[in-house]
């Protein structure tokens, strides 16, 4: 079944390979650059902790791209199998895809930390209306 709702779903996906290319295409050069090798045998900190800051900020971001949105993943796919993935459910939807987006950048460019909080929080909050939208028609009230 196909309901618009379904296409902000694949569009987080597809950004977050987009962060996952961009992740890779700065932490090479940097360990290239930094002469750092990866030792499986030490902690994953050891290894982070020589690399930029700036190219840090990247892989932080992918690994939240896979936090909160799994909530927003299920979701979205219930209101789909539920026949109600379109008008305002897709419209929040895609309004919560746009700030987590625009969370990654902050976070990868300049990762000011007070802009990226209040980023996320509206894009919790988003999520939160998204996901009251789902329970109130889940379980049997008026949510179209």
């Amino acid at each position: 079944m196909h309901t618009p709702i379904l296409c902000a779903v694949i569009a987080l996906v597809l950004w977050t390979f987009v962060m996952w290319t961009w992740l890779y295409a700065t932490r090479i050069p940097a360990m290239i650059k930094g002469g750092i090798v990866y030792d499986p045998s030490r902690p994953t900190g050891e290894f982070m902790d020589k690399l930029p800051a700036r190219v840090r900020w990247k892989a932080d971001n992918y690994n939240h791209l896979h936090e909160q949105p799994t909530i927003f993943y299920a979701v979205a796919i219930i209101l789909s199998l539920l026949a109600a993935g379109g008008g305002l459910n897709a419209t929040l939807a895609w309004i919560y895809v746009a700030l987590r987006v625009v969370h990654s950048l902050v976070q990868a460019t300049v990762n000011l930390v007070m802009l990226r909080f209040a980023i996320f929080v509206a894009a919790s909050l988003v999520l939160f209306v998204l996901s009251l939208r789902a329970a109130l028609l889940l379980f049997g009230g008026p949510a179209t």
